[in-house]
């Protein structure tokens, strides 16, 4: 790594307060002020010329607000290649990459076999725009592996595979309302942009401008992992619900798991009131467990959206469930929806790859040890430096919240000290360490992360942990 002292004009730029809006109904805001250092050891001289020229070019120099490090402080890091565990900047610097391109890189980036497979599909055709067999392969995988999926269809992103669930729930049950719950984010479809979690929570913007009323009317909120507040809004809208979408371990709102008496009890009120349950498993989809997390807690939902992993690194979304809900899907029943890119050979044969990789003996046991060791190590390193600190993890998933928890919804995940996060994360990248640049986004492991790489990250950890 390059160590060349830089005064940081870059680690000053753009940092403002702000606010994190919990939604319509509290008005509550908390300080989220990310802290300016001024100086640092880290050349990224080439990555800000990169991105001083996308500020006039891309909305915010990014094509994804959360890449923008808004919430942290100063400018993103430009990559240049990634491979295995690390990933490379324009500056020449490595680094230990535990975002994973937001997950779909579970089996390590630039994987040679998934590669491979890629670069035999180019030779045939990247799009054709028409059937082909590796979509019918793809599809005996999810059914296969996924056990609510009877029928499944592919599409080309997990906002579209959401927007889309959200329409079949509405054609087949005949009702227009729907459930999600607060800081779970299902993408940015105007019908979800509602108390949403991820970049949204980030940004500090509690919907959207050009957002209309009339298409969040029908959508109701929740607080995750509070049953009570679920049968609440049952009861004021009796026989009106269509579904209820939930992100069966929250990612979005940092890392923030269920109890498994909510999963439960939202199975046992949905078929109670003919509703139906869609796990939105985009995220923790083959990432916590081979069948994704329905399996790991054994709750069947009706309905499941998934993305990321399946498409092991190419843009992919998918829907399925229940052959008789999935069979309202056109052409095979009313209810439209298509895409010219939708099931496309690249996808296909990256995530089929991605898919079997994932499918040999002690692939999840060995993800799921190093993810433990993990996190417990960064746990360990806070606390021995005196901060309020929790956290957890399952399988391939992480997180943790400066603050004393336990969190189990966004309005606790908000008590998490925003600017010691955003210390926290510029000192990790000065040691190497590549992390998600909000407290509201869940890290990732993978398979090509070594025992070595877990170790130089806690210890790492251990020193940032004692400067902040």
């Amino acid at each position: 790594m390059q160590t060349s002292l830089m005064q940081s004009s870059l680690l000053g730029s753009q940092v403002q307060p702000r606010s994190v809006h919990l939604g319509r109904q509290s008005r509550k805001t908390v300080s989220v002020k990310a802290v300016a250092a001024t100086e640092t050891k880290l050349n990224t001289r080439k990555s800000e010329q990169i991105f001083k020229e996308a500020l006039n070019l891309l909305p915010g120099g990014v094509n994804s607000p959360v890449r923008a490090f808004k919430s942290v402080g100063g400018q993103p890091i430009i990559f240049e290649k990634v491979k295995g565990p690390y990933c490379f900047d324009v500056d020449g610097n490595k680094y230990i990459d535990y975002i994973g391109s937001w997950g779909p890189a579970i089996v390590g980036h630039a994987n040679d076999e998934v590669n491979a497979a890629l670069k035999a599909q180019i030779d045939k055709g990247t799009s054709f725009g028409a059937p082909c067999e590796l979509e019918n392969t793809m599809a005996k995988l999810v059914i296969e592996r996924v056990p609510c999926v009877e029928m499944v269809r592919f599409v080309n992103s997990g906002t579209e595979a959401c927007l889309s669930v959200l329409r079949l729930m509405r054609a087949f049950t005949k009702r227009e309302k729907v459930l999600k719950f607060v800081g779970c984010y299902h993408g940015h479809a105007d019908s979800f942009l509602v108390q949403a979690g991820s970049g949204v929570a980030t940004l500090g913007l509690p919907d959207s401008p050009g957002v209309p009323a009339a298409s969040t009317a029908a959508t109701l909120t929740a607080t995750y992992n509070n049953l009570d507040s679920v049968r609440a809004v049952f009861e004021a809208n009796k026989g009106e619900i269509a579904g209820v979408i939930l992100e069966p371990v929250v990612g979005n709102s940092g890392f923030i798991a269920p109890t498994q008496e909510f999963l439960q009890g939202l199975r046992d009120i949905c078929t109670e009131n003919d509703t139906l349950l869609c796990f939105d498993e985009v995220m923790t989809g083959f990432r916590i467990a081979k069948g994704c997390a329905m399996e790991h807690f054994n709750i069947m939902p009706d309905l499941t959206t998934l993305g990321k992993v399946i498409g092991g690194g190419l843009p992919v979304g998918a829907y399925g469930g229940r052959r008789d809900i999935m069979e309202m899907v056109a052409p095979a029943g009313p209810m439209y929806q298509a895409g010219t890119l939708s099931g496309n050979p690249l996808a296909m044969v990256a995530g089929i790859k991605t898919l079997e990789i994932l499918g040999r003996p002690g692939q999840y046991e060995y993800l799921d040890k190093i993810t433990k060791r993990l996190i417990a190590g960064i746990l360990d390193a806070g606390r021995e430096a005196g901060h309020d600190i929790c956290g957890g993890s399952i399988c391939a998933m992480f997180g943790f919240f400066f603050t004393k928890g336990p969190v189990t919804c966004f309005e606790e995940a908000t008590s998490s000290d925003g600017e010691k996060f955003g210390r926290w994360h510029r000192g990790m990248l000065e040691e190497g360490i590549y992390l998600a640049p909000s407290q509201y986004e869940a890290g990732f492991t993978s398979l090509a992360h070594t025992e070595e790489d877990v170790d130089r990250t806690i210890e790492a950890a251990r020193r940032v942990m004692k400067r902040i």
